[in-house]
């Protein structure tokens, strides 16, 4: 039986979209519809704060104006170009992203998880070593590499066997790390910031140790930027933070403002890949390319990552300075933070929709914040304020089930 979408109401649009998906995720509310800078409107007229931000994609914010001329530009020119051909569009992204990183050759696909698979894949290649070295709590995508290397048992378990010579160690403890790199390692792979592990941050004297750890033993030091990298964390990326100079970056979400597309910048250590060693038919896309260069106009022109870190500090430091009995710690860098609690974040995500603000967790009791960082002093001052207000209610219902 056909239907006419267009003439369903947003009830039967919900339900159809329920009852077609594969059933992987919980969707929330009705259908988002329009963006503009820091803000969403939903099919029933209810306006939002956005501060999820496609998971982390939308940094530039919702229909970013440079974004939207370049893609409505390029569509009418070219959709597709593979990489079987050059076109000007991926040439100068791949410079401009060697010239802002520590990378000289860049390897382009559609997603976080590719990202990773790639820098595995490089590794494993170039050193003729299998073993990987990655941390608890840490997360770098679904795809059977990138879950090898993911921590959470929950994701991984119903797919196992998974490949083999992936070892997990804790999160920020040299010592624990040291005592697994070795001349059999292929790479090391960090999350600068774990941002599903609970938004923790490494520390410097960590991460630079670990660097050295990976120079010492012939291994690569591989850094997964997909959510802190692109100005989110106060610096294009946050590698940057601690003068690293990690071997392989994996970028997506926010590169090209959540056109589908994630990057392997690729250093001088590892050198260039063999032809027809890896590859990605939708890789470089023309439409993605030029999204991503204007993502990096804006980020350059309009100082987005300056920005990031200023108002990271000034929700920060609101945020603390509501000294709320149900906070235990509020943490990250720029505008990543995570805000630990003592109870279950899942009424806290709700209440927050109920007064116009969009979040999520990462793990069951850390609220996770990542609005676009074009969001306005303004907005995150309500956004603070709808915080404090559900925080109440749900620490008074709380106590009310006791």
């Amino acid at each position: 039986m056909t239907t006419t979408i267009d003439n369903l109401s947003v009830e039967e649009l919900m339900a159809l979209e329920d009852n077609t998906s594969c059933g992987s995720y919980n969707k929330q509310g009705a259908p988002l519809v329009r963006g503009q800078g820091a803000r969403l409107w939903d099919a029933a007229g209810n306006e939002f704060i956005d501060c999820v931000s496609g998971i982390g994609c939308a940094n530039v914010g919702h229909s970013h104006p440079r974004v939207v001329a370049a893609i409505s530009e390029q569509v009418k020119n070219l959709t597709v170009c593979s990489e079987l051909y050059h076109h000007q569009a991926r040439a100068r992204l791949q410079g401009k992203l060697c010239e802002l990183s520590v990378a000289q050759r860049v390897f382009l696909c559609n997603s976080g998880a590719e990202a990773n698979e790639g820098a595995i894949k490089f590794s494993r290649l170039v050193t003729g070593r299998q073993k990987i070295v990655c941390a608890m709590r840490g997360f770098h995508g679904r795809t059977m590499g990138a879950l090898s290397a993911t921590w959470n048992k929950k994701y991984k378990e119903p797919f196992e066997p998974l490949i083999p010579h992936f070892v997990h160690v804790p999160y920020d403890k040299l010592d624990k790390l040291e005592e697994v790199v070795d001349d059999q390692t292929a790479a090391v792979l960090l999350e600068v910031i774990q941002g599903e592990g609970g938004v923790r941050p490494g520390s410097g004297d960590y991460l630079r140790g670990a660097q050295e750890l990976c120079r010492k033993h012939g291994a690569f030091f591989a850094v997964d930027e997909v959510q802190s990298g692109m100005g989110r964390t106060g610096k294009l990326f946050a590698y940057q933070h601690h003068g690293l100079e990690p071997d392989l970056v994996c970028l997506a979400k926010a590169l090209a403002a959540g056109i589908p597309m994630g990057a392997v910048l690729i250093g001088e250590r590892v050198g260039a890949i063999g032809a027809s060693m890896h590859g990605s038919t939708f890789g470089g896309n023309p439409i993605a390319s030029v999204a991503a260069l204007a993502v990096l106009e804006a980020m350059i022109e309009e100082d987005l990552p300056g920005r990031a870190e200023a108002l990271g500090a000034r929700l920060r430091g609101a945020l603390e300075g509501l000294d709320h009995p149900s906070i235990r710690e509020v943490r990250g860098l720029g505008l990543m933070l995570g805000v630990e609690l003592k109870f279950k974040v899942a009424p806290v995500i709700a209440g927050l929709r109920e007064r116009g603000v969009l979040a999520i967790g990462a793990g069951p009791r850390v609220l996770r914040l990542l609005p676009p960082l074009v969001i306005s002093e303004e907005e995150l001052d309500q956004v603070v304020g709808a915080i404090k207000d559900t925080l109440d209610a749900v620490q008074e219902q709380q106590g009310d089930q006791e």
